[in-house]
């Protein structure tokens, strides 16, 4: 596979050095002269001097052949016009763009630039994952499909809490899919009663992730219509 990685800093030479070490053909284009002639001692022949909005640039560093092309700068218009001008004028099969401010991935997905990849999300992610307070965390988002997959912490006083799966009034185009008890997890049949504490795992439609939150939520009160 040949891979055109834009950006030298330290996730594009380490991602360099990888994809290398794994057989795969590889050249990485450095816009700053000083950081491209350090990189240059170790990578040699696969990295290139030169700013890679230029189309002479990418043409050089043969774009047109390229079998995926990514594009981590630090600066988001430089990764998304790359990315763009890969996929529409030299139709490479494959991008994937660094969007280095996490409110931009909006504009990266605007212009049709997918998938993108920002370590503040990751680590947001990491987060919640390992603060059991945020009581929701975000497993995986599929666009394309259509689909997320959370998973919800079921509070003390979760009204769902001592129910049957089979008598839950999850929002149509939920689905519940796995509960995590114990350190153990397991795929819940009809007669499975949830319990306080319980972690489960569950399948939907986006934007149903609210709707779905509160009905797993503490019962403040309200009647039990969910």
């Amino acid at each position: 596979m040949y891979v055109l990685i834009i950006g030298a800093g330290k996730v594009g030479w380490n991602l360099a050095r990888e994809l290398l070490d794994k057989g795969n053909e590889v050249t990485l284009i450095e816009a700053d002269r000083d950081r491209y002639l350090t990189v240059e001692q170790e990578l040699e022949h696969n990295v290139q001097y030169g700013d890679a909005t230029e189309l002479w640039v990418l043409e050089r560093a043969g774009i047109s052949r390229a079998d995926l092309v990514i594009a981590v700068t630090g600066d988001d218009e430089d990764n998304m016009l790359i990315c763009q001008v890969a996929k529409e004028k030299y139709l490479v099969d494959r991008i994937i763009a660094r969007a280095n401010n996490p409110r931009n991935r909006e504009h990266f997905e605007l212009l049709g630039v997918k998938p993108t990849v920002s370590a503040t999300d990751l680590i947001l992610r990491l987060i919640e994952h390992e603060v059991p307070e945020y009581g929701l965390v975000h497993l995986l988002d599929l666009p394309e499909q259509r689909l997320e997959i959370i998973e919800l912490l079921l509070p003390e006083d979760s009204r769902a809490a001592g129910k049957r799966v089979a008598d839950l009034e999850m929002p149509e185009g939920s689905l519940l899919i796995s509960v995590l008890r114990e350190d153990s997890g397991f795929v819940p049949g009809p007669d499975t009663v949830l319990e306080p504490g319980d972690e489960i795992l569950a399948v939907l439609d986006p934007n149903l992730e609210e709707d779905l939150t509160a009905y797993f939520a503490a019962d403040r009160g309200a009647d039990d219509q969910g």
